[in-house]
């Protein structure tokens, strides 16, 4: 029941990804251009601002070479193999779409690793001078999987053990 569930929405997430990022570089050409102002409310906004990714979150990781890249691709889809075995016996529907989101937005972001040797990063928040890190749609799936997790772990009730007599 849970793979039933878990693989539509990590298939809808990979795919709304990699639309997303086709837009990006294919209609916008944010490469070209680098950045495009979005909203400006002088204290804070949102811009597209194009960012290569070479690292893993927040950029860690980073390098240019071949098996720096497949290195990591590998290693995500390692995890991959985890998340799916995970999902198929998750305990709640809630594990199982945060298991979803995660597993789309990670597939997502390997593609762009095999193919342009980077990730494609765009979505840019900014407060006064401060920039949140430049991200894109898997990496907010994957963020928002991991805290939906981490708040089942600690807030799901949990059944007690039945004593015995």
């Amino acid at each position: 029941m849970s793979l039933k569930l878990g693989l539509p929405v990590a298939t809808g997430l990979l795919v709304a990804d990699q639309i997303s990022k086709w837009w990006i570089l294919e209609v916008l050409r944010l490469p070209e251009r680098f950045q495009v102002k979005l909203l400006d409310f002088g204290s804070f906004g949102f811009d597209f601002t194009m960012v290569w990714n070479r690292g893993v979150t927040f950029g860690l990781l980073a390098g240019e070479a071949l098996w720096h890249r497949l290195a990591l691709a590998a290693v995500a889809l390692l995890v991959v193999a985890f998340l799916l075995r995970w999902m198929a016996r998750a305990e709640n529907r809630l594990t199982t779409l945060a298991l979803g989101g995660i597993t789309g937005g990670a597939i997502g972001n390997v593609i762009d690793r095999v193919r342009f040797g980077a990730v494609v990063d765009f979505a840019d928040f900014w407060i006064g001078s401060f920039h949140w890190y430049v991200f894109n749609l898997a990496d907010a799936a994957i963020v928002i999987g991991v805290v939906a997790l981490m708040a089942d772990a600690l807030f799901r009730p949990r059944a007690t053990a039945k004593e015995t007599p």
